[in-house]
């Protein structure tokens, strides 16, 4: 019988690292019998702006150092994620992907089959969550798996 997947979906603020901390305090037994996935997406949001700062001539060498960039943020993201689960004695299986985090992270729990997604919350009133969007409403409404979102203390 295979094991259920639980996946944590992380990103460069407190708030997902307290997820990911919350859940490995909290949901110890069940991460223990299941398979952990840490998750975090590549944003190309930076692309954006640099097209349109440079009215969509942005120099090749300049997109390429910030793909790399987001790149290297990622893998040390995950890594310290993968130290956080250590201290636990859990080994979790990593994976990063480049786009728009709340689409990615649902194709995700439908693609790698995840039964529960934890993820945080920024904490952002009605007005910041009206103008920037709420990945983790977006999780909530369009995942197709239970999803736990945290908050964390103030």
């Amino acid at each position: 019988m295979e094991k259920k997947k639980v996946m944590v979906a992380i990103d460069e603020s407190d708030c997902s690292h307290y997820a990911l901390q919350w859940a490995l305090d909290n949901l110890h037994h069940t991460i223990l019998d299941s398979k952990l996935v840490i998750f975090t997406v590549q944003s190309t949001v930076d692309l954006g702006y640099i097209f349109a700062s440079s009215y969509g001539s942005a120099p090749p060498e300049l997109v390429v150092s910030i793909q790399e960039r987001n790149k290297k943020v990622a893998v040390a993201l995950l890594e310290k994620a993968t130290e956080i689960c250590s201290k636990h004695q859990i080994e979790a299986e990593t994976l990063t992907e480049v786009g728009d985090p709340k689409e990615k992270i649902c194709e995700a729990v439908d693609k790698f089959n995840i039964q529960l997604l934890v993820i945080g919350s920024h904490g952002r009133g009605t007005i910041q969550r009206a103008l920037l969007g709420s990945v983790s409403s977006y999780c909530v409404n369009h995942a197709k798996c239970p999803v736990l979102v945290v908050k964390k203390k103030d």
